[in-house]
């Protein structure tokens, strides 16, 4: 069986902001501290964190939703593809980030939710909080 988790995040920015920074390899490399190369295209590969993330681009609804396959060299050998969903949905004055990576090898699930927690979500607090200032 394998792992699920969903974590959201309330940013003070416009969904189109964090849309357009998500599938920006310079932005995104910028907000998560790492060198992410991605592109706004369906059925386009991405690279983070130099080859250990990796995967493709399978959905992209305008501001609202971008969903990819997510591969780690971390995970273990014979893993299948996890899937991130990543939605947009504004709140008043923000956005209401919610991701749900799904699909991940049994056991992988709370490891992956603190990497969410600690390599995204604390950085994009920062990042988008300077932005809207």
């Amino acid at each position: 069986m394998s792992d699920q988790i969903k974590m959201s995040l309330t940013l003070p920015v416009p969904p189109k902001v964090l849309y357009e920074a998500w599938l920006d390899s310079d932005k995104h490399s910028d907000f998560s501290e790492k060198n992410v190369k991605i592109e706004k295209m369906v059925g386009s590969a991405f690279y983070a964190e130099g080859g250990i993330v990796e995967g493709k681009v399978l959905e992209i609804i305008r501001n609202r939703k971008i969903t990819h396959s997510w591969n780690s060299a971390e995970f273990p050998e014979g893993s299948e593809e996890s899937k991130v969903e990543v939605s947009f949905e504004a709140v008043a004055d923000s956005t209401k980030m919610t991701i749900v990576h799904s699909n991940l090898p049994e056991g992988e699930g709370k490891k992956i939710r603190k990497e969410w927690r600690d390599k995204y979500f604390t950085k994009m607090k920062k990042y988008f909080a300077e932005k809207a200032d």
